[in-house]
């Protein structure tokens, strides 16, 4: 490796960071006008979901008014059961709030079919289906009866439903205190024949919503089938229709960036899943209706005998201790897959839970960021004392490097040989000065999936003026870091702790060998305005820690280099 192969890796990592921004950056699209709402009902055995009819679009509260309700009630989640189709349809995270101001309205989850914008329709219902077009089965229109007005984690709901031909549906509901319902059906059949019928399950949502970083972190349909997680983007929906997949047991619902959604059926069950797409007459293919559904096994409920057949549905925020204690305590296969850690998934899990450990020691997200550093710091030391060692003699040997380019200006291959020889003599390795940038790369890459998907880093605060180190540094040196009181361009927002960042990475290259090539050099040099014009999008959390790196990283290379010089002196 030489001085070639270290400007690849930093022009990798530059181009990686120039596309996530480019074409990748996250954006707010604009909310449509009113629109026909329709939406997709529970198909019928193995045909295609149809659509209800068109309805006009009213707000959200009035049409959680106008249906009767099961209220829910716990210390994570708001809302209520429509008893029309036992539909989860009303849901509201109380703990979270739609901006750093805990007086802000909470983060509304689910709303009812028919919702107009900006909360539109988003549900999961389960249901039974039957091969037989003569037996009636409960559906959407289906009113259930209740035993009670109030679901609570001390108080079960018991629902239930009779067809008029031998069945009677009953459903007991349970929640408890974070986000996990548990949705027990016992159907009996006092008829004269046994009846076949096949549990049904489905997360619907209208329209893409509104948010940030769609292609940096998977939002949109997902699941684990058959112990693989499956992800489809609402584009990649859109343009396949349908995707359907065979699994025994698993998982699989919709997903935002902090917020799941998702069915969780017996898993010993063999399971036919869906994911797919209706654009059920919407203007913008956008605006359609996006489906993550399940069919399990056939069952059969005998003749004067009945079943009984557990589902789960989790709704709420991504926390992986919750998500991993639900994964130990149902058996749910990759259920912290939910979270999109990304391709240092292996990094990316301690990371998460060693930063999350310091920060409830310290009791401050950022200041776990500055510890983990160091820690970070101190478990490559051995590496990075050996590479600064290096790149200390590297620039002692700069003058000598030097002459022999000039000597041998005109014939390449010989200056080529003349250098390697010197690093032979001298003990000296090119390659060592790609160390730490070969080490900091898939740390940089965990880190920015950790800070970037984490919710405990939503809303956390550090000092001064950032406080919420999930989004990036507020302030612009453009308008004097908020003096001047006039709006800004995205490209202009470069605040004041990614001009930090770009300033040590200045000064860390300044203490580095030169680069012999000079356009190598110049490259360089170009290299900390780059870096700051992009961190200057990342999230702020992200930008602290590189900032504290390269002031640590400047810190261990002036103390090798200060000592590298006292024994040269010595000798």
């Amino acid at each position: 490796m030489n001085n070639n192969v270290f400007l690849a890796v930093i022009l990798s990592l530059g181009i990686w960071l120039g596309f996530q921004q480019i074409y990748v950056k996250p954006h707010q699209e604009a909310l449509r006008s009113q629109y026909l709402a329709q939406q997709i009902t529970p198909k019928q055995a193995a045909a295609t979901a149809p659509v209800e009819a068109a309805q006009q679009l009213l707000p959200r509260a009035e049409l959680i008014k106008a249906s009767p309700r099961v209220a829910i009630e716990t210390p994570e989640l708001a809302g209520s059961i429509d008893l029309k189709g036992a539909r989860f349809d009303d849901l509201s995270l109380t703990q979270y709030h739609e901006t750093e101001d805990k007086n802000s309205p909470a983060i509304i989850l689910l709303s009812p079919s028919g919702s107009a914008p900006p909360q539109r329709a988003y549900y999961a219902e389960f249901s039974w289906l039957s091969d037989a077009a003569s037996v009636a089965m409960p559906s959407s229109d289906t009113l259930w009866k209740s035993d009670s007005q109030k679901l609570t984690p001390d108080h079960s709901v018991r629902l239930s439903w009779n067809n008029g031909q031998g069945l009677t549906f009953d459903r007991t509901i349970a929640v408890d205190d974070q986000a996990m319902f548990t949705i027990t059906d016992r159907i009996s059949n006092s008829g004269n024949a046994p009846i076949v019928l096949y549990p049904f399950g489905t997360v619907a949502r209208q329209g893409v919503p509104p948010v940030i970083g769609r292609s940096v972190v998977h939002e949109g349909a997902l699941g684990v089938l058959g112990g693989t997680l499956e992800e489809y983007k609402y584009k990649k929906l859109i343009d396949d229709k349908k995707i359907a997949e065979e699994s025994t047991g698993g998982w699989l619902g919709i997903t935002d960036k902090y917020w799941l959604v998702a069915m969780i059926p017996p898993q010993s069950d063999k399971l036919t899943a869906e994911f797919a797409y209706n654009r059920a007459g919407a203007v913008d293919p956008t605006d359609g209706f996006f489906q993550s559904d399940f069919r399990g096994s056939p069952v059969t409920v005998p003749a004067g005998g009945n079943i009984e057949h557990v589902d789960r549905l989790f709704a709420g925020a991504k926390k992986v201790k919750l998500l991993d204690h639900y994964a130990e305590q149902y058996n749910i296969p990759h259920f912290d897959k939910a979270i999109d850690f990304g391709l240092y998934y292996f990094l990316a899990r301690p990371f998460l839970y060693l930063l999350t450990m310091l920060a409830n020691a310290v009791g401050n997200m950022g200041v776990a960021i500055l510890l983990f550093t160091v820690l970070l710091k101190l478990v490559t030391l051995p590496l990075s004392l050996k590479s600064y060692h290096s790149m200390s003699r590297m620039k002692a040997l700069q003058p000598e490097m030097k002459r022999i380019q000039e000597r041998f200006a005109d014939d390449k291959v010989r200056q080529s040989q003349e250098m390697m020889e010197l690093y032979k003599r001298e003990k000296v390795s090119p390659v060592s000065g790609c160390v730490p940038t070969l080490i900091q790369i898939p740390i940089f890459f965990a880190l920015y999936k950790v800070l970037y998907v984490n919710i405990e880093m939503r809303g956390a605060p550090f000092f001064g003026w950032i406080h919420d180190m999930s989004v990036a540094d507020p302030t612009s040196v453009f308008n004097l870091f908020g003096l001047l009181p006039y709006p800004l361009p995205a490209a202009l927002h470069i605040g004041a702790w990614p001009i930090l960042m770009g300033c040590g990475m200045f000064l860390q290259q300044k203490m580095s060998p030169t680069p012999p090539d000079k356009s190598q050099a110049r490259m360089f040099m170009f290299m900390p305005i780059l870096f700051t014009w992009m961190l200057a999008r990342m999230p702020a959390g992200l930008v602290i820690y590189w900032t504290w790196s390269n002031l640590l990283g400047i810190a261990q290379q002036w103390y090798i280099m200060r000592k590298d010089a006292k024994r040269k002196a010595a000798a």
